[in-house]
């Protein structure tokens, strides 16, 4: 996927005043955080096809895709800890959140 990069020299006397970082805050508006990201080839030829399959920019593409994938993650927890506790149905209650907390630490992290 082929991008442009432009850069452009700012002579001293044209160089604003203020904090940079509140100016950069202020263009982008709705508070969005703008992040450049590298993509392997492969991945990033997919994305084109599923940007102009949804008739989105890249950075939109992206931006969706990064959404649903985070969705689908808290789902799939959400899944695997509803079937876990199904499956410890027959167990006592006590023991059954002592296992779910177990497997939450195990593959969570928490």
């Amino acid at each position: 996927m082929p991008q442009s990069v432009t850069t452009t020299k700012r002579s001293l006397a044209s160089k604003p005043k203020g904090n940079r970082v509140g100016q950069l805050a202020s263009r982008r508006g709705k508070g969005e955080a703008r992040y450049t990201v590298g993509l392997a080839p492969n991945v990033a030829n997919q994305v084109e096809r599923y940007a102009e399959t949804v008739g989105a920019s890249m950075s939109k593409a992206i931006a969706g895709l990064v959404r649903l994938g985070l969705e689908s993650q808290e789902n799939r927890k959400r899944e695997f800890f509803r079937r876990l506790k199904e499956n410890l149905a027959e167990d006592d209650p006590d023991q059954q959140d002592r296992l779910v907390e177990e497997f939450r630490a195990l593959i969570l992290g928490r």
